[in-house]
């Protein structure tokens, strides 16, 4: 896969199909991106579990804080990297090594975080990977909420879009 593209079917399939979020680089600051999209997530049906070592056994969102993908106790399909580009790499690797006992499907990468190396590894362990993209955009994007706010979404249709 090129990474470079995502057809609207791959990534509403995953929206549709990836219900429990691992959030890794959540914060507990209401003016960053990562808790905003958590919340915003959360609203749309999603259960989304914060990662971030410095608030390990806290809570953001009503949701328990763990320290890592492993001390995650219940399953989850899909880790959401809120990490640079180089830190996204070892994240991959954990998500890689935790896929089969936890259920991982889909490691998606946010906005500016690309990682070709780490996402070969990931396809070559049976995961799908998306980088540079954000869910809570893509979601409002492909359920045309964001046209709401007057952005062009590139979905003109007739036809009645299935629901996310």
């Amino acid at each position: 896969m090129t990474h470079d593209h995502y057809s609207d079917s791959t990534l509403r399939g995953i929206l549709r199909e990836c219900r429990t979020i691992a959030m890794v680089g959540t914060s507990a600051n209401w003016v960053r991106p990562s808790y905003y999209a958590m919340k915003y997530l959360q609203q749309k049906g999603y259960r989304v579990i914060p990662v971030n070592p410095a608030r390990a056994g806290g809570e953001i969102l009503g949701e328990r804080v763990h320290a890592s993908l492993g001390d995650i106790p219940e399953r989850f399909d899909m880790v959401d990297i809120f990490r640079n580009s180089e830190a996204a790499g070892p994240v991959t690797d954990e998500a890689i090594a935790v896929a089969a006992d936890k259920g991982v499907k889909v490691v998606w990468m946010q906005l500016g975080v690309r990682n070709d190396e780490a996402a070969r590894r990931a396809e070559a362990a049976g995961l799908t990977v998306v980088m540079n993209r954000c869910p809570k955009i893509e979601y409002g994007r492909l359920s045309g909420e964001l046209s709401w706010g007057g952005i062009n979404t590139g979905i003109i249709s007739s036809k009645r879009q299935k629901a996310i």
